[in-house]
């Protein structure tokens, strides 16, 4: 039987799409009460049609919405297949990372790096916004974590701690530049946007700190969120993420478009970032995987 640092890989599996249930449900407390500012520890899972407390045993992950029917015990009311949704995706990208890296302390950075994608694409999916919780907070962790368990399994802390701030440097860099770019020559060119500067309001000048994160159709989440995956894939991973997300984003845009059936209406970036670190984190057996491994 294939083990994985001495792991048995169906055994390495099984624990990795359980444990991806149970994140994924915490994944989605985080979803839905983040945007709105409320706290993650309490109260209790409610119902969000009739506020009752949902019982233990009617919030066990993907089963529960599957023995419920997707309905509430008590008022019946129906509950988003979003939930299971993100449990089941969780569990399964978790299964992904376990079997594409191995068991051993870079497991949990990923593990945590795959929720932390997750939450964020549903959030600015939903809401246009990116936490600084998650971005910032995943940041400052992701600094500290990746060159310390790198160091642990024998790389150079100095050189580990040098990859992970310049891959945020280099990931928030080019979006920054990108946004700050368009917003000088859109100021130029006399453009309008709905939210840019906003009604009423002039033009951010270069002694205001709009002018310098304040962009149009660039959001500032956006780059402390490659800030966030550049420091865990390092340069050239947030370069190829630049890529992937970028292709990805097209498609996600042009499929935005004809559901809507509106060409102008606008959808957060966070998404298509999201799924291309992912990708990039999973790519298997090549240079860049070896890189990432490393």
């Amino acid at each position: 039987m294939p083990t994985a640092r001495g792991i048995p890989v169906e055994a390495l599996a099984a624990a990795a799409f359980l444990i991806g249930l149970v994140i994924g449900s915490f994944v989605n407390v985080v979803i839905h009460r983040l945007p709105r500012g409320e706290s993650l520890a309490w109260p209790g899972s409610r119902c969000p049609a009739c506020r009752a407390p949902i019982r233990w045993f009617d919030n066990l992950p993907l089963v529960s919405w599957l023995r419920l029917r997707g309905r509430c015990r008590r008022c019946a009311a129906p509950i988003s297949p979003r939930y299971p949704a993100v449990e089941l995706v969780t569990a399964l990208v978790f299964t992904a990372f376990a079997l594409r890296h191995g068991a051993g302390p870079m497991l949990l950075v990923w593990w945590a790096f795959a929720a932390a994608l997750i939450a964020t694409a549903a959030i600015d999916f939903a809401h246009q916004i990116i936490p600084d919780e998650i971005s910032l907070g995943g940041l400052l962790v992701a600094l500290v974590a990746v060159p310390g368990i790198q160091a642990l399994t024998g790389a150079p802390f100095a050189a580990a701690l040098l990859r992970s701030a310049a891959g945020a440097l280099l990931g928030a860099g080019i979006f920054w530049s990108i946004g700050f770019v368009h917003a000088r020559v859109s100021a130029a060119l006399g453009r309008e946007f709905a939210h840019w500067p906003g009604e009423g309001e002039s033009l951010p000048t270069p002694g205001s700190l709009d002018y310098w994160v304040w962009f149009p159709g660039v959001g500032f989440g956006d780059v402390k969120l490659l800030a966030m995956i550049g420091a865990v894939l390092g340069p050239l991973g947030v370069l190829w993420t630049i890529l992937a997300a970028s292709l990805l984003g097209l498609a996600l845009g042009l499929g935005f478009a004809l559901v809507t059936r509106r060409w102008n209406a606008p959808f957060g970036f966070g998404p298509a970032i999201a799924s291309g670190a992912l990708l990039v984190a999973l790519l298997p057996g090549t240079w860049l995987g070896a890189w990432l491994a490393w």
